[in-house]
This record gives C-alpha cells, structure tokens and sequence, in this order.
C-alpha cells in the first residue's frame, strides 16, 4: 500500500503541468521547495501571483505588458519602419536578447484571433514587415494570409533566414531546414 503526501502530490502535479517539467524533475522541484527550501517556494509563490495579476497583453502589439504599452512599444528609439510578426510573446524575448533588432512587433499567435483592422493600423509607417515564424506549412499558410490581408499596404515582406544550425551534422538536421537551407544558399 502506498503512503503519499496529498499536498505534496499536489505540488508534484502542478509542476508537471508546466510545459517542459517531466516527471521526474516535478518531484525535484516540488522536494526542494517543499522540503529543502521552503523560502523559495514562498518568494516562488508570490512571484507567481504578482505575475498572474499584473502581466497583460500590450495594446498595440500584443507583447507581455505591465502597462497598457509595453516598452518596446514605449520606447521612441525604435526603428518604427520594421515591423516583426512573431507567433507568441515568448519570441520576442528571444529577438531582444539577440541584439540584431531595433525595429517593433506585432503578435499574431493564431490566424483565428487576428483583428484585421487592428494589424492594417500597426502596419501604418512601416516599410518592411519582417516574419519571424518557425518553419511550417501551418506557418507559411499564416504568412500568405497575412500578405493577402495586407494587400495594398506600401511595404516589404521578407522573412528570417532558416537553415543549417551552426555546429550541427548535415544528418541531424531536419529535411525542411535542410532543404530552405539549399533554397537559400548565398553566393561566397
């Protein structure tokens, strides 16, 4: 017969419920806030719920915002003329702490939710709209949907550049990487 702690089986399932957390590493979380370190669990939880009851959505690109603007928004510096869609918030704190961008972004995370009128009114002054999507059939459906709805707006539509990983074996690489690398091949 099995002796469980309710609570703690409790703290174990939350964790798992998390993207990414196994099992396994459920239960090292939940021993070390619950055992080894309560502290942690406490500030952990506090940190959580300041950030459920304050992180929303920007109101005019749709990033992660404590205010109704989010900084990058906010922020007058920005080259206003690059615009990049990306699919979830998430992506563009991977942009950021590249450093390869100045220019501002829009979130489209499902074609389903997009607001027309809403996109055409961020696309205004934009020269380039530059799509930053994992490669995809789903997503490059998205990227012509996009470009229909934003037939007749003055701007450049590019994408990033998708390939050979840097250090990666040429037979660990998936086909469709493997293949717009081939597609995209530069002149040396």
């Amino acid at each position: 017969m099995k002796h469980k702690v309710a609570a703690f089986e409790n703290l174990v399932e939350a964790f798992h419920a998390l993207p990414g957390i196994g099992k396994k590493s459920a239960v090292r979380l939940a021993y070390h806030i619950a055992v080894e370190n309560g502290f942690v669990g406490v500030k952990l939880a506090q940190a959580i719920e300041d950030a459920v009851e304050t992180v929303r959505k920007c109101l005019h690109c749709h990033n992660m915002s404590e205010d109704e603007l989010c900084g990058i928004c906010a922020d007058e510096s920005r080259d206003r003329s690059k615009l990049c869609i990306v699919q979830s918030a998430k992506d563009i704190l991977s942009i950021e702490e590249s450093g390869e961008f100045g220019g501002v972004y829009y979130v489209i995370s499902r074609v389903e939710d997009m607001d027309t009128r809403h996109l055409k009114a961020a696309v205004e002054g934009v020269d380039e709209v530059i799509f930053a999507f994992p490669p995809s059939i789903a997503t490059d459906t998205m990227i012509l949907y996009i470009e229909d709805k934003l037939e007749g707006t003055p701007v450049v539509f590019t994408k990033i550049a998708q390939g050979v990983p840097t250090g990666v074996e040429l037979e660990n690489i998936d086909i469709m990487s493997l293949s717009r690398a081939l597609e995209s091949r530069v002149r040396i």
